[in-house]
């Protein structure tokens, strides 16, 4: 029996949690806000599995390899497609209804999807279906100890460098350590690195920031993807991508289809195709959002299929039933987080990470459509079924190849990506780094809004790790991470999948690597077809 810390409670966290606490561990969960509260309460298109007879696990592998656009971990999208059946039949055992219809469970199709394989729970309310049964499952197991309102401020080193617990900021505003024989991260992305996003106000990168501060590899920063169509009003709710899989189409401002000039499969293609083609479309409009037509769909299935997102209309003052509502381009998902193997291990011992913080290969340099929760769910439960087993030294054997040290403005890479030094530095300040990223880093990008971008945030400074305030070491969070993915995508000369730069508009070849960043360490290549040792 072994002691392990959980932090993050999404549905990688809530099933870690308890996959832990059925093995025997002792398990603390601490969740920066209340338990209930993460990403994936807010997902709405459903999960990804070949469940039905018309499927196989190797059309979700073809169907994800094309998706990640030449830098997914072959190995990692085997285990993530064979393995996710298993893990939505355990959701439903842990109290997931999902929907159902005549057949059976119901399913609905999703871009770059060639079968209808997308299962889903209360219409667009997936996400909250799962972190409801999920949390009353997790309150039910008592060697479960949870800790809410409790931040993670950095992660606990032995002088090997294995990770042996965490120092949290509690609910009374005290630091304190906690400590644990290992570590599992599940503390989710970080939308708030810009100004638009579909993430709740939680999502600020803590668990990359502090494994990457602890040494941790971090991988593929670079890819952030962008969902095509939020609601253009505040709070730029999600419109699901299943809305178009049931047949809604975008019009641009004089109401035509401008997606079937884009792709074969219209608005139906890819995340990153739809939403540069959104972009574009906006730019031809003097930057006024595109609409998304639902209109043919009718009042009823809108009402039953969609009734989160028919509800923010309604909110807005909008009836998508009978009219076309405007959609925009927002930061989503991010595809690279803190490097793991195919058992969710980093490259420090006792630390293991699982979904969004993590980049386990299986999404590449895009991510396909509602494949995010079965990530989280398939190695969730592998993290728990390697807690036992012996950390293998070297879990990332394959050669890299070291490019050369980027040069901004003067400055050398490790300043822009480290800490200014000097009294002049100027505080970050949260609303200008996410303005700055999503003009420079954001759907589309250049060289030179990116080397201005990282000269910017070279001169900022990070609020002090001691910092009693949440906003502050969020802040903290949010500075490091801007550097590491600017240096990132300034690093990779090309455009491939959701990483898109105007003067390297084609993709190359010779760069199917995943980029690998470890502190104190140049930014490298790693190539994708090698896997990581399991």
């Amino acid at each position: 029996m072994a002691s392990i810390l959980v932090i993050g409670s999404g549905l990688g966290g809530l099933l870690a949690a308890v996959r832990a606490a059925d093995a025997g561990h002792r398990v603390v969960l601490v969740t920066k806000s209340q338990l209930s509260e993460s990403n994936t309460r807010y997902a709405q298109g459903g999960i990804a599995a070949a469940l039905f007879l018309d499927d196989s696990v190797d059309a979700h592998v073809l169907d994800t390899l094309r998706a990640g656009a030449g830098l997914c971990d072959p190995a990692a999208v085997r285990v993530l497609c064979e393995e996710g059946p298993a893990r939505v039949r355990d959701l439903i055992r842990f109290g997931v209804d999902f929907d159902r219809d005549e057949s059976g469970v119901a399913r609905g199709l999703e871009a770059a999807h060639s079968r209808s394989r997308v299962v889903h729970a209360g219409g667009d309310a997936t996400g909250a279906a799962v972190e409801a049964a999920l949390v009353a499952t997790v309150r039910r197991r008592t060697a479960i100890e949870v800790r809410e309102h409790t931040m993670l401020v950095d992660l606990l080193t032995a002088d090997d460098g294995a990770v042996r617990g965490a120092r949290v900021l509690g609910p009374d505003g005290v630091q304190r350590n906690l400590d644990a024989d290992a570590v599992i991260l599940a503390t989710g992305g970080a939308g708030a690195l810009y100004k638009h996003t579909t993430n709740p106000s939680v999502a600020t990168g803590d668990g990359v920031a502090a494994a990457w501060r602890a040494g941790a590899s971090v991988s593929d920063l670079e890819f952030y993807q962008f969902h095509p169509t939020a609601l253009a009003v505040p709070g730029t709710p999600l419109v699901s991508e299943a809305v178009r899989g049931e047949g809604a189409v975008l019009r641009g401002s004089l109401g035509e289809r401008f997606m079937l000039a884009e792709h074969p499969d219209a608005e139906l293609a890819p995340r990153d195709v739809v939403a540069r083609a959104i972009a574009r479309q906006m730019e031809r409009q003097n930057g006024a959002p595109v609409v998304l037509d639902a209109t043919g769909l009718g009042h009823e299935l809108l009402e039953t299929r969609f009734p989160t997102i028919t509800a923010a209309c309604r909110t807005a003052g909008l009836d998508w039933a009978a009219e076309a509502i405007p959609v925009a381009p927002a930061a989503h998902y991010w595809m690279g987080g803190v490097e793991t193997d195919a058992w969710a291990r980093t490259t420090l011992p006792g630390l293991f990470a699982v979904g969004e913080v993590a980049r386990t290969g299986a999404h590449g340099a895009n991510r396909l459509a509602s494949n995010s929760l079965l990530e989280a769910a398939v190695f969730a439960d592998r993290a728990v079924r390697a807690l036992d087993q012996p950390w293998r030294a070297g879990t990332l054997p394959h050669s890299r190849i070291e490019i050369s040290t980027i040069s901004i403005h003067g400055l050398p890479n490790e300043t822009a990506i480290g800490s200014p030094s000097g009294d002049l530095a100027t505080l970050v300040d949260r609303p200008t780094l996410q303005h700055l990223l999503w003009h420079s880093a954001g759907v589309h990008r250049s060289g030179l809004g990116l080397a201005a971008a990282a000269a910017t945030l070279a001169e900022w400074s990070s609020p002090a790790a001691s910092s009693t305030s949440v906003a502050a070491l969020e802040d903290r969070n949010l500075l490091d991470l801007a550097r590491l993915l600017v240096t990132a995508a300034l690093a990779r000369e090309e455009s491939r999948g959701a990483h898109y730069r105007s003067d390297f508009t084609e993709t190359q070849p010779e760069l199917a690597q995943s980029s690998s960043q470890a502190r104190s360490q140049s930014l490298e290549l790693v190539p994708a077809k090698e896997a990581i040792a399991c």
